[in-house]
């Protein structure tokens, strides 16, 4: 059943995060401890305690699965005083936790889900013919003079909401296990019959009641939705519950069923289209529908098979039987004779030359070979057709060594630049070709050496075909700034000096005067 809008009707994202234990490997032990604090209400325990009534006797482990769970918000720490009668004891029992309301909650729905995911639930279709009643109730005690009265008004609202919500969640549960059931293609005669006889019997008998009740609640709705803004109020107005709580401390309050528009515009969903797909009625009878159809499906399968001969039921239950007591050199083996399959074979394509691949790189995230059409499709590794002409790349190799020509010469140029300004590197603007040198030398310098900054100290990059080098001197008091025409950048705590490549420098003189 949908709930009414609470608050931005979504809530964070963040609280996602609780789900965290769920799925982290050690989540066995995250399951006993979220149980444990679920046991009862308001647990305080120790990570001692924890950690005996667990039978764990390692106690820094337990801390940690307690430490994350309070990081993921499923336990908080406990404020409560802690009264010891020695210092032992008190060290025992210093960190305590309590489980916190999300915890709690995300917790009892994870053993739901554990106990009963698979199980088929009974719909509870009794509980439409006393949603039916209070509402007809509710809305002739309306229409009385002087109205319901507020509090056998406020006990009416909450039992049918509940009523009625555990009818609609039973007969999602149901119609999503029915589904699961008719989806399968492996039934046979007898589990067809039992089926046809039980589920299907059962899926009509809950269309007649939807059918028989749902025009009469859609009535008592459509006279008791304009007046419900006065029903609400007059419950409101008994008290006793926490409608103040959020004016008084900011904390959005969660109220029962049925005491919001946002839940009955949820209920009236239910039987009357409100948006122009449908009502949950309708859904319901198209979900009959289309187990009818699957029903049909299977029945014509089976009656396929049984005609024509053909079906390999019985083969594939034996191997999987076999398969199922294999160890995995045999299941392999048994897989191979099955169905002709056999691991990857190595085709010998050759790759991309260009691309050098690590050894231990997995098939799976390495680069695709491309593997020519013949190969591929008709498994022929000799090209078909006149070979092709030689393409002739005389005009790219020249553009090609051209451009690294350009490139050599710039690069000469710039080391020239650099040895030019080398005695005053603060006062000079490099070009952009002088300063990516530059960068490269300083950058080359740096991780020439390990350790910290005090292993620079007597640090050199040598470019022997440039004939320029860089030296590097530790001074916590001194600052090179390097201009260009992109901009400037300092280097602090370092004197740096240029030369030629294989100088021997004096590197106490470098940046004296700066």
């Amino acid at each position: 059943m949908m709930r009414g809008n609470r608050g931005d009707g979504r809530g964070s994202p963040e609280r996602l995060v609780a789900y965290s234990y769920l799925s982290v490997p050690e989540r066995g032990d995250y399951l006993a401890v979220m149980r444990l604090f679920g046991a009862s209400l308001m647990a305080d325990l120790s990570a001692h305690e924890v950690a005996e009534r667990l039978g764990r006797v390692d106690v820094e482990v337990v801390t940690a699965r307690l430490d994350a769970l309070v990081g993921w918000g499923n336990l908080i720490r406990s404020t409560h005083r802690v009264r010891a009668a020695s210092i032992a004891e008190f060290q025992r029992a210093r960190a305590r936790y309590q489980v916190s309301k999300l915890g709690e909650r995300i917790q009892r729905d994870v053993d739901e889900v554990l106990t009963w995911a698979d199980a088929a639930r009974e719909v509870a279709a009794e509980l439409l013919a006393l949603v039916d009643r209070e509402l007809a109730a509710l809305t002739g005690g309306m229409a009385a003079p002087g109205g319901v009265d507020a509090e056998r008004a406020r006990d009416a609202v909450a039992t049918l909401f509940v009523q009625f919500g555990e009818f609609a969640d039973s007969v999602r549960d149901f119609y999503a296990y029915l589904g699961q059931v008719l989806a399968r293609y492996d039934l046979d005669g007898e589990e067809y019959r039992g089926f046809k006889e039980l589920l299907l019997d059962y899926v009509e008998a809950i269309r007649e009641d939807v059918a028989f009740h749902s025009p009469r609640i859609r009535a008592s709705l459509d006279a008791l939705v304009p007046r419900l803004p006065e029903l609400l109020a007059r419950i409101d107005d008994l008290g006793g519950g926490l409608a103040g709580l959020e004016e008084v401390t900011g904390s959005r309050v969660q109220r029962s069923r049925g005491r919001e528009l946002a839940d009955w515009e949820a209920l009236r969903a239910w039987f009357v289209d409100v948006d122009g797909r449908g009502s949950q009625v309708d859904q319901l009878r198209a979900a009959t529908m289309r187990a009818l159809g699957s029903l049909l499906a299977n029945a014509k399968r089976m009656i396929r098979s049984t005609t024509s001969g053909q079906s390999r039921r019985g083969d594939l239950i034996r191997l999987a039987a076999w398969f199922d007591g294999c160890d995995d050199a045999g299941a392999h083996d048994l897989y191979a004779a099955a169905f002709g399959l056999y691991g990857a074979r190595h085709l010998g394509v050759v790759g991309d030359l260009d691309t050098a691949i690590p050894a231990g790189t997995s098939w799976w995230e390495a680069p695709v070979a491309e593997v020519p059409v013949a190969l591929r499709e008709r498994g022929e590794r000799s090209q078909r057709g006149r070979a092709a002409s030689v393409e002739d790349h005389t005009v790219q190799k020249e553009r090609l060594m051209a451009r690294a020509r350009a490139e050599a010469t710039a690069r000469t140029e710039a080391a020239a630049e650099l040895r030019a300004v080398a005695a005053h590197l603060d006062r000079a603007r490099l070009s952009t070709a002088a300063k990516a040198l530059f960068e490269e030398l300083l950058t080359g310098a740096l991780n020439s050496v390990s350790g910290d900054l005090a292993a620079l100290d007597g640090a050199r990059r040598d470019l022997d075909e440039l004939d320029i080098a860089v030296g590097l001197r530790v001074d916590p008091v001194a600052r090179t700034v390097v201009r260009s025409a992109e901009g400037d950048f300092e280097i602090e705590g370092l004197r740096v000096l240029l030369g030629r490549a294989g100088a021997e420098w004096d590197l106490d003189a470098v940046g004296e005067g700066r």
